[in-house]
């Protein structure tokens, strides 16, 4: 199990958004070493201090696997990039 192409989830969420490249190779690291099967696409959130927009890897797992997903990346460290279903981004 890995990295699949997005309409492979058919009901998926977004749990993680990557900041940076290396936050990225990490979160891919982990879900890929649980076994889960993920997406990952680009998704703007916020704007550099020039005004460009910035953009970042969205991760998205199955829904009866965020919860899962986002408590093994707050135990690896991860925790500042996860998203809750709650939070809006």
């Amino acid at each position: 199990m890995a990295r699949v192409d997005p309409s492979a989830l058919t009901e998926s969420e977004l749990i993680y958004l990557a900041a940076s490249l290396n936050e990225a190779r990490q979160a891919e690291a982990l879900l890929t070493n649980q076994g889960v099967d993920y997406a990952v696409q680009v998704k703007p959130f916020g704007f550099t201090l020039l005004g460009s927009q910035r953009n970042g890897a969205a991760f998205y797992v199955a829904v009866a696997q965020a919860e899962y997903c986002r408590s093994h990346l707050e135990t690896a460290g991860l925790g500042l990039g996860v998203v809750n279903e709650d939070d809006s981004v």
